[in-house]
Protein backbone atom coordinates (compact mmCIF):
# COMPACT_ATOMS: atom_id res chain seq x y z
CA UNK A 1 0.00 0.00 0.00
CA UNK A 2 1.43 3.37 -1.17
CA UNK A 3 2.49 5.27 2.23
CA UNK A 4 2.80 9.03 2.60
CA UNK A 5 5.93 9.16 4.55
CA UNK A 6 8.03 12.12 6.06
CA UNK A 7 11.81 12.19 5.92
CA UNK A 8 13.76 14.69 8.75
CA UNK A 9 17.08 15.06 7.40
CA UNK A 10 16.55 14.00 3.92
CA UNK A 11 19.43 15.26 2.77
CA UNK A 12 21.81 14.01 4.24
CA UNK A 13 23.57 11.12 4.40
CA UNK A 14 21.42 8.74 5.47
CA UNK A 15 18.40 10.26 4.71
CA UNK A 16 19.22 10.46 1.22
CA UNK A 17 19.38 6.89 0.74
CA UNK A 18 16.28 6.46 3.15
CA UNK A 19 14.57 8.79 0.15
CA UNK A 20 15.78 6.59 -2.16
CA UNK A 21 15.00 3.36 -1.37
CA UNK A 22 11.12 4.46 -0.29
CA UNK A 23 10.22 5.93 -3.29
CA UNK A 24 11.60 2.82 -5.08
CA UNK A 25 9.37 1.16 -2.97
CA UNK A 26 6.62 2.87 -4.67
CA UNK A 27 5.90 5.26 -1.58
CA UNK A 28 5.03 8.79 -1.94
CA UNK A 29 8.22 10.75 0.12
CA UNK A 30 8.48 14.04 1.66
CA UNK A 31 11.83 15.05 2.53
CA UNK A 32 12.59 18.16 4.92
CA UNK A 33 16.33 19.24 5.46
CA UNK A 34 18.04 22.61 6.54
CA UNK A 35 21.10 22.07 4.85
CA UNK A 36 23.12 22.46 7.48
CA UNK A 37 24.84 19.18 7.25
CA UNK A 38 22.72 17.68 4.51
CA UNK A 39 23.40 18.37 0.58
CA UNK A 40 20.94 18.69 -2.47
CA UNK A 41 23.58 17.01 -4.32
CA UNK A 42 22.57 13.70 -2.18
CA UNK A 43 18.71 14.00 -3.56
CA UNK A 44 18.82 15.84 -7.25
CA UNK A 45 18.46 12.79 -9.16
CA UNK A 46 15.21 12.40 -7.10
CA UNK A 47 13.09 15.22 -8.04
CA UNK A 48 12.07 14.20 -11.10
CA UNK A 49 10.09 11.70 -9.16
CA UNK A 50 6.23 12.96 -8.87
CA UNK A 51 6.07 11.33 -6.04
CA UNK A 52 9.16 13.05 -4.49
CA UNK A 53 8.67 16.73 -2.15
CA UNK A 54 11.74 18.34 -0.87
CA UNK A 55 10.94 20.88 1.31
CA UNK A 56 13.83 23.62 3.20
CA UNK A 57 12.83 23.65 6.93
CA UNK A 58 14.31 23.68 10.33
CA UNK A 59 12.85 21.56 12.24
CA UNK A 60 12.95 23.32 15.48
CA UNK A 61 10.12 24.98 13.95
CA UNK A 62 6.53 23.26 13.51
CA UNK A 63 5.50 21.54 10.62
CA UNK A 64 2.21 21.13 9.32
CA UNK A 65 1.69 18.48 6.85
CA UNK A 66 -0.20 15.17 6.80
CA UNK A 67 1.73 11.80 6.66
CA UNK A 68 1.45 8.11 7.82
CA UNK A 69 4.59 7.60 8.92
CA UNK A 70 8.14 9.64 10.12
CA UNK A 71 11.55 8.68 10.30
CA UNK A 72 13.15 11.38 12.03
CA UNK A 73 17.01 11.70 11.01
CA UNK A 74 17.63 15.39 11.76
CA UNK A 75 20.87 16.05 13.21
CA UNK A 76 24.11 16.66 12.55
CA UNK A 77 25.82 13.34 13.36
CA UNK A 78 29.93 13.65 13.28
CA UNK A 79 32.20 15.50 15.46
CA UNK A 80 32.95 17.92 13.70
CA UNK A 81 29.52 19.38 12.62
CA UNK A 82 27.80 18.60 15.92
CA UNK A 83 30.35 20.70 18.09
CA UNK A 84 30.30 24.02 15.88
CA UNK A 85 27.27 24.56 17.33
CA UNK A 86 26.17 22.42 20.11
CA UNK A 87 23.15 25.31 21.14
CA UNK A 88 21.54 24.07 17.70
CA UNK A 89 23.09 20.78 17.77
CA UNK A 90 21.01 20.04 21.01
CA UNK A 91 17.96 22.13 19.86
CA UNK A 92 17.57 19.74 16.90
CA UNK A 93 17.19 16.57 18.85
CA UNK A 94 15.08 17.94 21.80
CA UNK A 95 13.41 20.70 20.49
CA UNK A 96 13.12 18.40 16.87
CA UNK A 97 12.43 15.67 18.27
CA UNK A 98 9.31 17.49 20.61
CA UNK A 99 8.05 18.98 17.15
CA UNK A 100 7.77 15.86 15.17
CA UNK A 101 6.38 13.69 18.52
CA UNK A 102 3.49 16.39 18.28
CA UNK A 103 2.96 16.19 14.63
CA UNK A 104 2.76 12.32 14.71
CA UNK A 105 0.12 12.37 17.94
CA UNK A 106 -1.74 15.21 15.39
CA UNK A 107 -2.05 13.05 12.45
CA UNK A 108 -1.60 9.41 14.18
CA UNK A 109 1.27 9.02 12.43
CA UNK A 110 3.88 5.95 13.17
CA UNK A 111 7.40 7.87 14.00
CA UNK A 112 10.74 6.45 14.25
CA UNK A 113 13.48 8.19 16.38
CA UNK A 114 17.08 7.68 14.40
CA UNK A 115 18.95 7.38 17.91
CA UNK A 116 22.91 6.12 18.29
CA UNK A 117 25.46 3.86 19.83
CA UNK A 118 26.67 7.60 21.27
CA UNK A 119 23.94 7.41 23.95
CA UNK A 120 26.34 4.79 25.92
CA UNK A 121 29.18 6.73 25.78
CA UNK A 122 32.18 5.81 26.54
CA UNK A 123 30.78 2.25 27.68
CA UNK A 124 31.98 0.37 30.91
CA UNK A 125 30.29 -2.66 29.45
CA UNK A 126 31.37 -4.65 26.34
CA UNK A 127 29.54 -5.50 23.66
CA UNK A 128 26.56 -3.01 24.54
CA UNK A 129 23.71 -4.26 24.76
CA UNK A 130 20.12 -2.24 25.18
CA UNK A 131 19.60 -2.95 28.36
CA UNK A 132 23.20 -0.80 28.98
CA UNK A 133 22.13 2.76 30.56
CA UNK A 134 25.73 3.85 29.41
CA UNK A 135 28.43 6.31 30.30
CA UNK A 136 28.40 9.69 28.91
CA UNK A 137 29.53 13.04 30.53
CA UNK A 138 26.96 15.66 30.49
CA UNK A 139 29.10 18.62 30.20
CA UNK A 140 31.70 17.79 28.16
CA UNK A 141 32.44 18.66 24.28
CA UNK A 142 30.52 15.15 22.82
CA UNK A 143 27.31 15.76 25.03
CA UNK A 144 25.71 18.38 22.62
CA UNK A 145 24.99 15.12 20.88
CA UNK A 146 25.07 12.16 22.87
CA UNK A 147 22.65 13.92 25.54
CA UNK A 148 20.53 15.65 22.99
CA UNK A 149 19.90 11.98 21.69
CA UNK A 150 19.59 10.73 25.20
CA UNK A 151 16.34 12.99 25.71
CA UNK A 152 15.17 12.51 22.39
CA UNK A 153 14.72 8.86 23.28
CA UNK A 154 13.13 10.05 26.85
CA UNK A 155 10.80 12.44 24.85
CA UNK A 156 9.52 9.26 22.70
CA UNK A 157 8.96 7.23 25.32
CA UNK A 158 6.64 9.90 27.27
CA UNK A 159 4.85 10.72 23.81
CA UNK A 160 4.16 6.52 23.71
CA UNK A 161 3.11 6.03 27.39
CA UNK A 162 1.37 9.83 28.40
CA UNK A 163 -0.31 9.97 24.45
CA UNK A 164 -0.26 6.30 23.05
CA UNK A 165 2.08 7.58 20.16
CA UNK A 166 3.33 4.92 17.58
CA UNK A 167 7.05 4.97 18.38
CA UNK A 168 10.31 3.39 17.02
CA UNK A 169 13.84 3.41 18.40
CA UNK A 170 17.20 2.81 16.60
CA UNK A 171 20.21 2.89 17.96
CA UNK A 172 22.73 3.43 15.43
CA UNK A 173 26.49 2.22 15.41
CA UNK A 174 28.96 3.75 13.09
CA UNK A 175 27.54 3.64 9.49
CA UNK A 176 29.53 4.52 6.66
CA UNK A 177 28.78 4.20 2.59
CA UNK A 178 28.75 6.51 0.00
CA UNK A 179 27.36 10.31 0.02
CA UNK A 180 29.03 10.77 3.51
CA UNK A 181 30.55 14.56 3.50
CA UNK A 182 34.36 14.14 2.47
CA UNK A 183 34.94 16.64 5.53
CA UNK A 184 32.69 15.66 8.20
CA UNK A 185 35.93 14.22 10.27
CA UNK A 186 34.27 10.39 10.54
CA UNK A 187 37.29 7.48 10.93
CA UNK A 188 36.20 5.92 7.49
CA UNK A 189 35.74 9.25 5.24
CA UNK A 190 38.51 11.04 6.71
CA UNK A 191 40.72 7.96 5.68
CA UNK A 192 39.54 7.06 2.51
CA UNK A 193 39.97 11.38 1.15
CA UNK A 194 43.35 10.96 3.27
CA UNK A 195 44.63 8.16 1.29
CA UNK A 196 43.05 9.30 -2.42
CA UNK A 197 44.92 12.29 -1.80
CA UNK A 198 47.91 10.81 -0.82
CA UNK A 199 48.31 12.38 2.70
CA UNK A 200 49.44 10.74 5.42
CA UNK A 201 46.01 8.66 7.47
CA UNK A 202 46.01 10.61 10.73
CA UNK A 203 45.15 8.54 14.02
CA UNK A 204 43.99 9.85 17.20
CA UNK A 205 45.57 8.21 20.04
CA UNK A 206 47.24 4.64 20.07
CA UNK A 207 44.62 2.93 17.71
CA UNK A 208 43.79 0.66 19.76
CA UNK A 209 40.05 1.69 20.21
CA UNK A 210 37.39 -0.18 18.25
CA UNK A 211 34.86 0.73 16.40
CA UNK A 212 31.80 -1.75 14.42
CA UNK A 213 30.79 -0.32 10.91
CA UNK A 214 27.99 -0.49 9.44
CA UNK A 215 27.57 -0.43 5.48
CA UNK A 216 24.36 2.16 4.57
CA UNK A 217 22.19 -0.30 3.02
CA UNK A 218 22.03 -2.67 5.99
CA UNK A 219 21.56 0.22 8.03
CA UNK A 220 18.53 1.52 5.85
CA UNK A 221 17.54 -2.62 5.45
CA UNK A 222 17.16 -2.67 9.48
CA UNK A 223 14.83 1.23 9.85
CA UNK A 224 12.41 -0.28 7.57
CA UNK A 225 12.03 -3.41 9.10
CA UNK A 226 11.75 -1.43 12.20
CA UNK A 227 9.16 0.87 10.97
CA UNK A 228 7.39 -2.37 10.10
CA UNK A 229 6.79 -3.99 13.15
CA UNK A 230 3.89 -4.09 14.66
CA UNK A 231 2.83 -2.06 17.78
CA UNK A 232 3.89 -4.03 20.64
CA UNK A 233 8.03 -3.59 19.42
CA UNK A 234 9.20 -0.11 19.98
CA UNK A 235 12.84 -0.04 20.62
CA UNK A 236 15.42 0.95 21.56
CA UNK A 237 17.10 -1.77 19.47
CA UNK A 238 20.84 -1.66 18.53
CA UNK A 239 21.67 -1.71 14.91
CA UNK A 240 24.94 -2.27 13.50
CA UNK A 241 27.45 -5.08 12.31
CA UNK A 242 29.19 -6.35 15.14
CA UNK A 243 32.43 -7.04 13.56
CA UNK A 244 34.72 -5.20 15.86
CA UNK A 245 38.25 -3.09 14.33
CA UNK A 246 40.43 -1.35 16.01
CA UNK A 247 41.36 2.30 14.29
CA UNK A 248 44.69 1.11 13.04
CA UNK A 249 42.78 -2.35 11.45
CA UNK A 250 41.03 -0.38 9.59
CA UNK A 251 43.28 1.97 8.33
CA UNK A 252 45.47 -0.63 7.01
CA UNK A 253 42.56 -1.92 5.40
CA UNK A 254 41.84 1.67 3.43
CA UNK A 255 45.47 1.86 2.32
CA UNK A 256 45.71 -1.75 1.21
CA UNK A 257 42.51 -1.00 -0.39
CA UNK A 258 43.24 2.40 -2.35
CA UNK A 259 47.05 1.33 -3.00
CA UNK A 260 48.25 4.52 -1.12
CA UNK A 261 52.04 4.24 -0.27
CA UNK A 262 51.49 6.85 2.73
CA UNK A 263 51.78 6.23 6.37
CA UNK A 264 49.98 6.18 9.69
CA UNK A 265 50.64 9.02 12.03
CA UNK A 266 48.89 9.13 15.73
CA UNK A 267 47.67 12.25 17.15
CA UNK A 268 46.41 13.61 20.85
CA UNK A 269 43.09 11.54 21.26
CA UNK A 270 40.01 14.21 22.31
CA UNK A 271 38.45 13.95 25.41
CA UNK A 272 35.30 11.14 25.90
CA UNK A 273 36.40 9.87 22.92
CA UNK A 274 35.03 6.09 23.27
CA UNK A 275 37.64 3.47 23.66
CA UNK A 276 35.57 0.27 22.35
CA UNK A 277 32.16 -0.02 20.44
CA UNK A 278 30.72 -3.04 19.61
CA UNK A 279 26.76 -3.37 19.06
CA UNK A 280 24.70 -6.25 20.42
CA UNK A 281 22.20 -7.51 17.87
CA UNK A 282 20.35 -10.79 19.25
CA UNK A 283 17.50 -7.99 19.45
CA UNK A 284 17.52 -7.19 15.87
CA UNK A 285 17.83 -10.41 14.63
CA UNK A 286 15.13 -12.00 16.27
CA UNK A 287 12.76 -8.94 16.13
CA UNK A 288 13.71 -7.81 12.99
CA UNK A 289 14.99 -10.63 11.18
CA UNK A 290 18.48 -9.09 10.39
CA UNK A 291 21.79 -9.16 9.76
CA UNK A 292 24.46 -7.37 8.41
CA UNK A 293 25.06 -9.18 5.03
CA UNK A 294 28.09 -6.49 3.87
CA UNK A 295 30.96 -6.99 4.52
CA UNK A 296 33.84 -4.04 6.22
CA UNK A 297 36.06 -4.80 2.91
CA UNK A 298 32.43 -5.14 0.73
CA UNK A 299 31.54 -1.90 1.96
CA UNK A 300 35.07 -0.14 1.52
CA UNK A 301 35.35 -1.04 -1.96
CA UNK A 302 31.86 0.54 -2.66
CA UNK A 303 32.33 3.66 -0.65
CA UNK A 304 36.25 4.39 -2.00
CA UNK A 305 34.96 4.43 -5.28
CA UNK A 306 32.28 7.02 -4.16
CA UNK A 307 35.00 9.36 -3.49
CA UNK A 308 37.31 8.74 -6.23
CA UNK A 309 34.14 10.31 -8.22
CA UNK A 310 33.72 13.30 -5.61
CA UNK A 311 37.58 14.12 -5.34
CA UNK A 312 38.43 13.03 -9.26
CA UNK A 313 40.92 10.70 -8.96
Amino acid sequence: MKKRILVTGGAGFLGSHLCERLLNEGHEVICVDNYFTGNKENIVHLLANPYFELIRHDVTMPLYVEVDEIYHLASPASPTHYQYNPIKTIKTSVIGSMNMLGLAKRVKAKILQASTSEVYGDPQVHPQPELYWGNVNPIGPRACYDEGKRCAETLFMSYHKQNDVHIKIMRIFNTYGPRMHQDDGRVVSNFIVQALKGEDLTIYGDGSQTRSFCYVDDNIEAMIRLMDTDKAFIGPVNIGNDAEFSIVELAEKVLKLTGASTKIVKKRLPQDDPSQRQPVITLAQKALDWTPQVSLEEGLRKTIAYFKKVLNV
